[in-house]
């Protein structure tokens, strides 16, 4: 047994309070290292005849990565608080593992165990319930539907009458989202999220201006409380994109400051090095990156905070909004954010509140700052493997099967999982144009736990590469859309809203791979029901035994997809082993 391995720490994704009587446990161990995991557990203040009474409790294997296998249990202690060991045992020996270290028996003294003092319910992580059953759609509002022409920008082009620049208009608007409120409900989303729509120079309007005013290219605030009301009457969520770690060029406070220098009122707004100003060759200014039209709001200046603070507070008062996307929400400082997080459900207690962060974001996301994160880490994954083949299965189930121990269960349920966006290659381009590697990502998006994302347009097969291809007019001729790929990416979105086992609950578990086939299967548990997923990623045909893969020997019935929903056939026990096409999927149920 390899004891150097062995690791647990009593908080953060290793031992957290799920709800309000659950605690989840998870220990890592060396990969295939042990064979069994016991949790020994007990109120500590619990003795009879000086003796401590504990329980024991089996653990299961959650998960696996190349080095690490995760074991996990729940525990819903009587009286909230807890100490407890793990007993580890392989063919040859057993140890016990607690905070003070290994013992061959257990210790007498508690004070060795590891320790969760008390189940708070203020401590426990709790992100709005209804993130939980949303499908997002992203929409970059100048690009999705332009209705009203008297709103265009100046030199507007006709609509997708060419490819996209960093500079041109073709004056999408908030009449067109209107318009096209059957067709998305069609499809089956139940939120929007909106790139900024304040105030801006820009197309894509990330280089704010005022952050109290609608773009006059989009419409005006009365336009905008009717877009929100008539998606709420749909059963529609809207979320908007702050950017509170940068102003736009033109945003006066910057202005005032170019102009005056060293003599504005402002110049502590922002990050400024030494004057006069210089833009160029290289800011002397903190940005984003080095973009000068974009400079860095100084969020420890108590005007600043008071002013985006009341920016948080005014959109959700007055238009009833239901989230906030933040952009570049790892720039800022977590001081402001745990202001922004008390403004924010002070105003409306389920509000979404989603940073923009690329990578391991357990520092903002202990219930104080943020409910979830953009979930680029699960896209980079996906893409990587179905559609680059850059990555064998193994790797993938590997890197997915990290991404769920990284973090409590509980943030995972409300994570916002994406394939692409406007700041990415869209991602039917990014698989070469093959339409099944497509339908194999979003059969895992929307069977995976989390909130998942479309960006506008993937749903009809829309292609664009960087920044600016991916931000191309929505297509709205449907002789020349994808409907086969809408009608089964909105099957999909049923059945994630319909079965909650396929969708966002029950347990997530890799049970096989082939990186010779580049075939994955994983399953979905619940105490009644277990959905077990094959999919094929690869470019030859592979034999499989379902039923040694299953492990089961009662009846398993198929899932077949098609226009009228979805069909079970009972497995016939004489098709096994199957036969599994590259590039397809089989769904089974038991």
């Amino acid at each position: 047994m390899h004891k150097e391995a062995i690791y647990h720490r009593p908080k953060n994704n290793f031992a957290y309070a799920y709800d309000c009587d659950t605690l989840h446990i998870f220990l890592q161990t060396k990969k295939s290292d042990i064979q069994s995991i016991d949790l020994i557990h007990g109120d500590p203040y619990d003795w009879i005849d000086g003796q401590w009474q504990t329980t024991i409790k089996p653990m299961e294997k959650s998960g696996s990565t190349h080095f690490h296998d995760f074991w996990f249990t729940q525990v819903k202690p009587t009286f909230r608080r807890m100490r407890y060991a793990f007993i580890c045992s392989d063919d040859e020996e057993s140890y016990i593992y607690s905070e003070g270290g290994f013992f061959t028996h257990l210790p007498k003294d508690i004070a060795h165990y590891f320790c969760f003092p008390y189940l708070n319910k203020t401590d426990v992580f709790n992100p709005p319930d209804w993130v939980k059953k949303t499908i997002w759609y992203q929409i970059f509002p100048e690009r999705f539907a332009n209705d009203n022409e008297k709103l265009n920008p100046k030199g507007s082009l006709p609509w997708n009458s060419t490819c996209p620049s960093p500079t041109n208009f073709f004056g999408g608007d908030f009449q067109g989202i209107i318009n096209h409120l059957d067709y998305l409900e069609a499809l089956g989303i139940n939120g929007i999220y909106l790139t900024p729509i304040f105030k801006a120079h820009s197309n894509h309007k990330y280089d704010t201006i005022d952050y109290m005013e609608i773009d006059p290219q989009f419409g005006d605030k009365k336009l905008f409380r009717e877009l929100v009301k008539k998606c709420h009457q749909r059963g529609i969520k809207i979320m908007l994109d702050a950017v509170f770690n940068h102003s736009g060029f033109y945003f006066p406070p910057f202005q005032d400051v170019l102009e005056k220098q060293e003599q504005s009122s402002y110049t502590d707004w922002f990050h400024i090095k030494d004057f006069p100003i210089r833009t160029e060759p290289v800011p002397n200014y903190d940005t984003f990156a080095f973009v000068s039209t974009m400079p860095k709001l100084n969020t420890e200046n108590a005007a600043v905070r008071n002013y985006l603070l009341q920016v948080a507070r005014y959109w959700i008062k007055e238009f009833d909004i239901d989230g906030w996307r933040l952009d570049v929400a790892n720039e800022i400082d977590h001081s402001f954010w745990r202001d922004f997080r008390r403004t924010v459900k002070e105003a409306k207690p389920d509000a979404y509140i989603l940073g923009e962060i690329w990578h391991d974001s357990m520092p903002w996301l202990h219930g104080d700052q943020f409910d979830a994160v953009m979930n680029y880490p699960f896209t980079n994954s996906v893409i990587d493997f179905f559609s680059k083949n850059e990555i064998k299965a193994s790797d993938f189930t590997a890197s997915i099967s990290t991404l769920l121990h990284m973090y409590p269960r509980n943030i995972n349920e409300v994570a916002f999982n994406l394939l692409d966006s406007h700041d990415t290659p869209r991602v039917l381009t990014l698989a070469n144009g093959n339409v099944e590697k497509v339908k194999l990502m979003y059969l895992f998006q929307l069977s995976f736990a989390g909130t998942p994302c479309i960006y506008y347009g993937d749903e009809i097969g829309m292609q664009g590469g960087e920044d600016p291809g991916c931000r191309s007019c929505m297509e709205w001729n449907t002789n020349r859309q994808n409907l086969e790929l809408f009608q089964f990416i909105q099957t999909l979105i049923t059945l994630r809203k319909t079965d909650p086992l396929f969708g966002n609950y029950g347990n997530f578990r890799f049970i096989y791979d082939d990186n010779e086939a580049n075939l994955i299967c994983y399953e979905k548990r619940n105490i009644n029901r277990r959905l077990v997923f094959i999919l094929h990623a690869g470019k030859m045909k592979t034999k499989l035994s379902i039923h040694s893969i299953m492990d089961e020997t009662k009846s398993i019935s198929e899932w077949f997809l098609s226009k009228q929903g979805m069909i079970r056939k009972a497995l016939d026990s004489k098709t096994d082993p199957l036969i599994i096409q590259p590039l397809s999927y089989r769904i089974f149920e038991m």
